[in-house]
């Protein structure tokens, strides 16, 4: 299954523009490989909304931006958030190993003599 193609604001606005210069639809569209109803759809969209056509991607684009920065964040917390498990874990096997075998002698045992 192909994928769809995505195609810049200026991409669209040059289609647009070649429309309006008299090529036709058929030759447009041969011509930069896109299907006739997407130029249709664009010329559409151009008239509808003038300089604020065509910016889904754009919207798109920075939403995945902060999407894969969010992301990227999460797993840097999800590292830390383990080692900080291990640590404690290591200290607490540590308490645990010092309070069976006696430990290390306290600074207040070391004084008495």
């Amino acid at each position: 299954m192909k994928s769809r193609r995505k195609f810049s604001k200026e991409f669209k606005m040059e289609a647009v523009r070649r429309l309006q210069s008299g090529q036709t639809m058929a030759e447009v569209a041969r011509a930069l490989e896109v299907h006739p109803s997407d130029l249709s759809r664009w010329r559409r969209e151009l008239t509808e909304h003038g300089t604020q056509a065509f910016s889904g991607q754009g919207r798109r684009r920075a939403e995945e931006d902060r999407v894969k920065e969010l992301e990227s964040k999460i797993g840097r917390q999800a590292m830390e958030i383990d080692f900080l498990k291990r640590a404690l874990q290591r200290v607490e096997e540590q308490r645990l190993l010092h309070g069976l075998t006696g430990g290390a002698p306290s600074a207040s045992k070391s004084r008495k003599k």
